[in-house]
């Protein structure tokens, strides 16, 4: 039985549509307004060393609290290169999971090594900073950095890159550190859209006597590259802003006294967590919101930069057929 034309249900219809369109667009705008919150707050607190160091915070490496003199160099080159190494490390790790489980992985296999490479991802992170500064810190220092001290030692350059006191700890360590943590992000998220992937088009490439190196680089990676890009911003993401597990294993020194991998260092999130509950009202604490608002910064670039490369690579879809 179909309800009379005017039913209090025929009649709460175009105004259910409104509230619902309404409540969106109210949930749009308070995320907007919390931004902009956020960086008003970050610009105004940071505003004294602002005014006092300009621009010149970004390469001033002087840190000293005692002198009241602050630059960010040391913080803002320690998040960078650990984040680098980091990416440099999880991205092919991860595709390689990503593609061992969705094409090579017997199907018994699939959904136990799955399930353990996601329950990772819910290891808290200062459970890995322990695991880093009292177990893979040793191993690392021991096997890792004596020998290529040894072997590079007097080469020009190399040496330099592998120097340092083998402790274990440093801007090679944390970065290796962030690596294992951003892995289960970009693998779980490569092998998601990996599986949408018709399968019509994976067995036509196959059919035609594709390998699976081929089908994967030219069949599935450009039908998923949108996703696969938004996988490896979301592990940049958490390796940037990652606090507890980088304040374990990178040292926390203020200085830059050599571009080895294996030079302790500080990033922007440890001296937060190091510095912010006991600095004093003043140009202390705004140097360090200073530094929080260039960690917005950067975290914003790197979404614009990521927000241009799927435009482009959507702009050169069809450019070769």
């Amino acid at each position: 039985m179909t309800n009379p034309p005017n039913t209090p249900l025929k009649t709460l219809g175009p105004w259910a549509d409104r509230l619902f369109g309404w409540a969106a667009k109210g949930a749009a705008i308070v995320t907007l307004g919390l931004l902009a919150g956020i960086l008003t707050s970050l610009v105004i607190g940071a505003w004294p060393a602002i005014s006092k160091y300009g621009l010149g915070f970004l390469t001033n490496s002087v840190w000293d609290p005692v002198q009241n003199e602050y630059g960010g160099l040391v913080m803002i080159y320690g998040t960078l290169a650990t984040s680098f190494i980091a990416l440099l490390i999880a991205v092919p790790v991860s595709f390689g999971i990503a593609l061992f489980l969705t094409e090579l992985s017997p199907a018994w296999l699939k959904r136990p090594l799955g399930t353990a490479i996601e329950l990772l991802a819910a290891v808290p992170s200062i459970v890995y900073g322990m695991w880093g500064l009292l177990v893979f810190g040793p191993i690392l220092a021991t096997y890792v950095q004596q020998p290529l001290q040894s072997m590079f030692g007097g080469v020009p350059y190399l040496g330099a890159l592998f120097s340092g006191p083998p402790v274990g700890i440093g801007i090679l360590s944390a970065g290796i550190i962030l690596a294992i943590m951003v892995i289960p992000f970009v693998a779980s998220v490569m092998r998601d859209v990996f599986e949408v992937t018709p399968v019509l088009l994976k067995e036509s490439a196959y059919g035609l006597g594709s390998t699976t190196w081929e089908v994967m680089w030219n069949v599935v990676l450009p039908y998923t590259k949108a996703g696969v890009v938004g996988g490896i911003m979301l592990g940049l993401g958490r390796a940037l802003g990652e606090t507890m597990a980088v304040t374990f294993v990178i040292g926390n020194f203020n200085q830059l006294d050599s571009l080895s991998l294996f030079q302790a260092a500080n990033s922007i999130t440890s001296a937060l967590a190091n510095e912010f509950a006991e600095a004093a009202s003043g140009l202390h604490q705004a140097a360090l919101i200073y530094l929080g608002l260039v960690l917005f910064f950067i975290t914003f670039v790197v979404l614009a930069l990521s927000k241009l490369l799927l435009a482009q690579l959507r702009k050169s879809e069809g450019s070769k057929s």
